[in-house]
């Protein structure tokens, strides 16, 4: 898989791999709020904080606000923590918030 990923990248510019890369991570952001909700024995009537109409709505969007993740989270009884990292150097990061 890991290949032919490489291979489209290699025929395409940049820019076009950075955008697809942003795109393809907003996808997977929106599958695993589903994930936890799921991994968590929840329904999308079950969280409290919002409608099931609402969690739909949050699950299927490509970018979401740090406030409404947070309460998302909350509902699950789990945290937020968010971190920058170096692009030069993966190993140096620095938390920047922690909820």
């Amino acid at each position: 898989m890991k290949d032919a990923i490489k291979m489209m990248e290699s025929t395409m510019n940049p820019d076009a791999v950075k955008r697809a890369q942003i795109q393809a991570e907003q996808e997977i952001l929106t599958i695993r709020l589903a994930q936890l909700r799921e991994s968590q024995n929840k329904t999308q009537a079950e969280m409290t904080s919002f409608s099931q109409s609402s969690i739909s709505k949050i699950e299927g969007r490509k970018d979401i606000k740090i406030s409404t993740l947070i309460d998302y989270l909350d509902n699950l009884g789990m945290g937020l923590e968010i971190r920058a990292c170096s692009k030069a150097s993966p190993f140096k990061d620095t938390v920047l918030l922690k909820i």
